[in-house]
């Protein structure tokens, strides 16, 4: 039985894959899973695209755009299931909480052009900083500048003044608060309710090759995802995940990141939904990140009919609502 590698970035909302093999609950399931954790999303792209990898914790925005060629080579993908919703904030430096109370993000961006940070050019961050900037009047080509860092370089970016903010996952908006180096002008949820954020994707040869145990991975996932989101398991997981070779961070600074109520990842939002994917094509195509029509074809990339051979529940079979879609 070969090693299915999985890769992903030291990210709270990472913790349903790091659960489901600290627990050894791939080998329970008749699975061999090996886990790679990388210092980039450009890493995890390019390890897919090279079958160095064979499937990974992503951002579906970066999924789309690996399966249409618009960076590296094309490399024919699934994502047969979302791993988390929210989870994101778009966080500021300290110097500006003053002036943002006061007048908002169109004001502070008035006095001057701010420099905010985003985690790859294709992800939810990019997309949902942009559709926030343009709701609050703000042009984020002209009036701001957008750049490129890795999720853990954010905060010490800020403490450098490398940068006037950023938008990433949790942990690393609260880090920044918590050292007092920024604060969380807003958080994802509060820009879109329930927005779907990671997702798994797999390389479409595995689906082919081993169809047992991409079933065996999604099952895995869905009992890893609502032991993840189990509220009197939260200072359990935040302590798995403040290990050495994990996040590396104090558990008491992860545990309040994974509150959803406080703003952090939701676990159990995890049907892939293809309507979700061309929102966010449609905002690809708004800022120009890929031509019209170049995605036409992101139902062959969402496989919900995986999910659901794999046990899962469609939306309008629960009992709860996730991720309502915005214009």
């Amino acid at each position: 039985m070969s090693i299915i590698r999985l890769g992903l970035l030291r990210l709270c909302d990472a913790a349903p894959v790091i659960l489901a093999d600290h627990e050894e609950m791939f080998a329970s399931s008749g699975v061999r899973v090996g886990l790679s954790f990388e210092p980039s999303w450009a890493n995890i792209a390019d390890k897919l695209s090279y079958g160095l990898l064979e499937g990974a914790v992503m951002l579906p925005p970066l999924a789309m755009a690996c399966a249409a060629g618009l960076r590296g080579r094309k490399t024919d993908l699934v994502v047969p299931m979302s791993l988390s919703a929210n989870g994101n904030a778009v966080t500021l430096t300290a110097a500006l909480q003053p002036e943002f109370i006061a007048k908002g993000i169109a004001g502070v961006v008035a006095r001057r052009r701010l420099r905010l940070a985003v985690v790859h050019g294709f992800s939810t961050h990019d997309l949902l900083l942009r559709y926030w900037l343009a709701a609050c009047g703000v042009d984020p080509v002209s009036q701001v500048e957008i750049t490129v860092l890795p999720p853990a370089e954010m905060v010490s970016s800020l403490a450098a003044n490398a940068i006037d903010g950023f938008c990433a996952g949790a942990p690393w908006g609260q880090v920044a608060s918590h050292s007092r180096l920024g604060f969380i002008a807003v958080h994802s949820r509060d820009i879109w309710r329930d927005h779907p954020e990671k997702c798994l994707t797999l390389r479409a040869d595995l689906t082919e090759r081993d169809p047992a145990g991409v079933t065996a991975i999604l099952k895995t996932m869905r009992r890893a995802g609502a032991l993840c989101a189990a509220a009197d398991k939260r200072s359990a997981l935040a302590a798995l995940l403040g290990q050495t070779e994990y996040l590396d961070l104090p558990a008491d600074l992860i545990e309040p990141a994974l509150d959803p109520l406080a703003g952090g990842p939701v676990f159990t939002a995890q049907y892939p939904d293809i309507e979700h994917a061309k929102w966010f094509a449609a905002q690809m195509v708004r800022w120009h990140q890929m031509p019209p029509g170049s995605l036409d074809n992101v139902a062959a990339l969402y496989r919900p009919d995986l999910f659901l051979a794999a046990g899962g529940v469609a939306p309008e079979d629960r009992d709860e609502v996730f991720c309502d879609a915005i214009a």
